[in-house]
């Protein structure tokens, strides 16, 4: 089951952007993914509304990537994160490490974009 606008609304107000109408459409229903994908072989995790805030509190980059919010990644190191220094925000793959934008690696311009292609294809590496 997805989140009522309003947990999403609270979301918004404390990471302090607009969440792209797909994202939106998403956490409303289903909400959120824990999975692995064949044929891609790769793990996507997308977390649940309720824990967005919590996960870019303890999530690494986010203090050293200005615009950063972490909504899920590979259940490892690796994170999936919305850059919102740009308009709309691209989807971008950080490690928890990251010291710099230029280490992400660009995954989708949007989470519609990134869902039609991640299960056949997964992560993109290069």
């Amino acid at each position: 089951m997805g989140a009522p606008d309003a947990a999403i609304q609270r979301a918004e107000r404390a990471l302090g952007v607009a969440f792209p109408a797909d994202y939106r459409g998403f956490l409303t229903d289903p909400g959120s993914v824990a999975r692995h994908f064949l044929p891609a072989g790769d793990f996507l995790t997308l977390c649940p509304v309720g824990d967005l805030l919590g996960l870019n509190d303890a999530a690494g980059p986010v203090g050293r990537l200005p615009g950063a919010v972490v909504i899920g990644g590979d259940g490892s190191r690796e994170l999936l994160v919305y850059d919102f220094r740009q308009q709309p925000p691209p989807l971008l793959l950080v490690d928890a490490a990251a010291a710099a934008w230029s280490e992400g690696l660009r995954q989708a311009a949007s989470l519609t974009e990134f869902l039609t292609r991640f299960p056949e294809h997964g992560w993109r590496w290069q």
